[in-house]
C-alpha cells in the first residue's frame, strides 16, 4: 500500500524489498499457524522481479489440507494482512503437480516466474 512521506504531500510506493520481506514474514506466520501450509511461493511481477508502482502480490499457497472451492480455501488465508492486494491461488501439492505437468499456460508462467519464499 501506498506510504505517505512525512516530509512531503506525496505518497510513496513501499520499495519491493520491503515488500518481499513482509510477504515472507507473512508466509512464515502462516506456516506456524496452519502445518498443512506446505509452500508459498509469488509469480507474477515480484516472481519476475519487475514490480513497480501499483503492482499488487501474486501467491501460490500449497496446502495439504486445502479443499472446496478456490473461494473457500481463501477464507482461512488473512490476506488483508499482506502489504499490498493480493491474488491467490490455493492448490494440494496433487493438484499443483498436476498444474505443473498440464503444459498450460499457468503453467508455463509459473516455470518462467516463481519465486518461492518458503518450502
Amino acid at each position: 500500500m501506498p506510504v505517505r512521506s512525512l516530509r512531503q504531500s506525496v505518497l510513496r510506493w513501499p520499495d519491493p524489498e520491503q515488500i518481499l520481506a513482509e510477504a515472507l514474514a507473512w508466509t512464515l506466520a502462516q506456516q506456524a499457524r496452519c502445518p498443512s501450509l506446505q509452500a508459498v511461493g509469488l509469480f507474477g511481477s515480484y516472481g519476475r522481479g519487475t514490480a513497480g508502482v501499483g503492482s499488487d502480490l501474486d501467491l501460490l499457497l500449497i496446502d495439504a489440507a486445502a479443499e472446496g472451492s478456490q473461494q473457500q480455501r481463501l477464507r482461512q488465508w488473512p490476506l488483508e494482512h499482506l502489504p499490498l492486494s493480493c491474488d491467490a491461488l490455493v492448490l494440494t501439492p496433487a493438484e499443483f503437480q498436476r498444474l505443473m505437468a498440464s503444459g498450460s499456460r499457468m503453467a508455463q508462467e509459473l516455470q518462467r516466474d516463481l519465486r518461492w519464499l518458503a518450502a
